[in-house]
């Protein structure tokens, strides 16, 4: 859940210019220790944040992650927490997700959607309790969100007068998050935490205190399709736990290029890139996300619309690629026929560290979207190959609860 429309893996040159005056930019609270750490800074999203640091590539920190763990500043997510005895009501307004029945202290991804259906964000919610939500959402899309929230609500309050819903945004001076990926997080973690990890199954969350700060929450949820947790703290607390994290040898360091490529191999969207406000879910083959509960009851934006499509089907759908030769297929590039007439395009791709192969994800035509069905690539003017692929590119190491 990374938002940008510039595709990272370009390295930090191609970034800096596809973003803002870094004069413009806001710094979390870990800014200081990226920089002595080696932290090659960039602007993404308005934040100062670490592309990649000195003496460890893109793809080596990519692989660490996946063989060990790694450890990201995602302080510019925005942090939100909403409270009310009709919370659960007012956010299944605006999102796709069914709240109600949802386990307390369990999370769930949605989307907030439009009145055509097309995506606004992704996000996650967490459910504390039945009057208690913690979402956290994209950070370029925060005014945005912001707005949205603040309107529903007020939407909201018109017709429910009693409603005594309370909202919180978190700025990154006061709640910092960081996300420990890998399949040694866990146990990078667990000598940390007072929590029984071993109980704390993928996309359930929970209070903790890591390393000796009581007011943490630990979320067992990540961007890589590996193992991990998600950890808001208290911004003020933010460093010292980082260097007691760091001083595991299992862990190191890692920035925005490998979240990129490790969440493009886990098959996952990039919202401005894979998802946008002229995206349905059903489209970007996200049709999960629309609860059972909530296609019967059709009281969501756009709701209409994306039930119509999952009865219907549509033109077109969200596919992975793979092309073993050429360079790598980046946002924009055009997929044609054979007689070079544009019929899709890429909206994110990069070298897969993993495979050693390009990997890509696009929308293309819906009967053009089984595995296995070939395209061209039109990049610089050349045509390459590709197959279509099922994502994700390569298996998820999620710590879910036993059947």
């Amino acid at each position: 859940m990374l938002t940008s429309r510039v595709l990272l893996g370009l390295g930090s040159r191609a970034l800096r210019r596809g973003f803002a005056s870094d004069a413009k930019a806001e710094v979390t609270a870990l800014y200081d220790f990226h920089v002595e750490n080696g932290g090659k800074m960039v602007n993404f999203g308005g934040f100062m944040l670490p592309v990649q640091y000195s003496g460890l590539g893109i793809a080596a920190s990519h692989l660490h992650t996946r063989k060990n763990a790694s450890l990201f500043d995602v302080s510019h997510m925005l942090q939100t927490e909403i409270s009310g005895a009709d919370c659960l009501s007012y956010m299944e307004s605006i999102c796709t997700a069914d709240l109600k029945t949802l386990p307390p202290n369990t999370s769930t991804l949605t989307v907030f959607t439009n009145d055509k259906g097309g995506v606004l964000d992704d996000l996650i919610i967490t459910k504390i309790s039945d009057d208690h939500l913690y979402v956290v959402s994209n950070a370029a899309m925060k005014k945005q969100d912001q707005q949205h929230l603040l309107t529903a609500l007020d939407s909201h309050k018109k017709t429910n007068p009693n409603s005594n819903i309370k909202m919180k945004f978190f700025e990154p001076s006061e709640r910092g998050l960081v996300a420990l990926q890998g399949p040694k997080a866990a146990e990078v973690l667990q000598k940390l935490t007072d929590v029984d990890l071993s109980k704390l199954y993928f996309m359930t969350s929970t209070e903790a205190t890591v390393c000796g700060c009581g007011a943490c929450r630990v979320t067992r949820c990540g961007y890589t399709g590996e193992d991990g947790f998600e950890i808001s703290m208290p911004a003020i607390k933010q460093v010292d736990i980082t260097r007691e994290i760091m001083k595991n040898e299992a862990v190191k360091l890692a920035g925005l290029g490998a979240r990129d490529s490790l969440r493009l191999e886990a098959g996952m969207c990039l919202y401005g890139n894979d998802l946008t406000a002229e995206t349905t879910p059903i489209e970007a083959a996200l049709t999960w996300l629309v609860a059972k509960r909530r296609r019967e009851s059709r009281d969501f934006p756009g709701a209409e619309t994306i039930v119509s499509q999952i009865k219907n089907g549509t033109s077109r759908k969200r596919v992975g690629l793979i092309a073993d030769s050429g360079p790598p297929a980046r946002h924009g590039t055009p997929i044609v026929d054979a007689n070079g007439n544009e019929i899709g395009s890429v909206t994110s791709g990069c070298p897969s560290p993993s495979l050693g192969k390009n990997i890509a994800m696009a929308y293309v035509p819906a009967d053009l979207s089984k595995n296995g069905t070939k395209h061209n690539l039109k990049i610089r003017d050349k045509i390459y190959s590709a197959v279509v692929t099922k994502m994700p590119f390569v298996p998820s190491n999620y710590y879910n609860k036993p059947k």
